[in-house]
């Protein structure tokens, strides 16, 4: 194993067993907006530094199936969606087998789909992938903050608009980066060589 893949293969194991100390899960997991905006996306980092480190080989194994990029990211977003409802955030904090799932379903089954996808994937799929989860940040940002109830039986409903409000940021950045990346990312002149 080359340098650069050990040592993203311990950064990401690092951070992973990290994640699952006590003291550190239960400070992600004490409000809604620490478990949705940092436990989850960290735990998406763990299996994208997990993907950094896996051989060549076994990229090329995986590279008819997922041409593109389109198979890993398409993964990656049907496996995120159950963590972002409210029913998946409450049996996590309630059942440890759940718990046990997000830990590895999160890194595994997001983040390595993910690092996978993404180096194969264009500017246009890239862009859609980011489109959909600032979509879903929306939709689940506007859900926490409209509703009159609590929808976590964990989380009060403070708890939950302070969510929400975090969401609708996250869309808004995404949104914001791509705007930006569309304008001045490929701005670039090149100019006829002198003769």
């Amino acid at each position: 194993m080359k340098p650069d893949a050990k040592r993203a293969l311990g950064f990401g194991l690092g951070l992973w067993l990290l994640l699952a100390l006590p003291p550190v899960r239960h400070g992600l997991e004490s409000t809604m907006a620490l478990q949705m905006l940092a436990q989850v996306p960290l735990l998406a980092l763990v299996g994208w530094w997990i993907g950094k480190a896996l051989p060549q080989r076994v990229e090329a194994a995986l590279a008819p199936w997922n041409r593109w990029g389109l198979s890993g990211l398409l993964l990656a977003t049907l496996a995120s969606m159950p963590w972002m409802l409210p029913r998946a955030v409450d049996a996590a904090l309630q059942l440890p087998w759940v718990e046990a799932a997000k830990f590895a379903s999160l890194p595994l089954l997001v983040g390595l789909p993910v690092a996978l996808g993404w180096k194969r994937a264009g500017f246009v799929l890239r862009g859609m992938f980011l489109l959909e989860v600032a979509a879903t940040a929306f939709r689940l940002g506007w859900l926490y903050l409209a509703s009159p109830v609590q929808v976590c039986s964990n989380y009060l409903v403070d708890d939950q608009q302070q969510a929400g409000r975090w969401l609708l940021a996250v869309g808004v950045a995404i949104n914001l980066a791509l705007v930006w990346k569309l304008v001045f990312g490929h701005l670039r002149v090149e100019l006829p060589p002198h003769e």
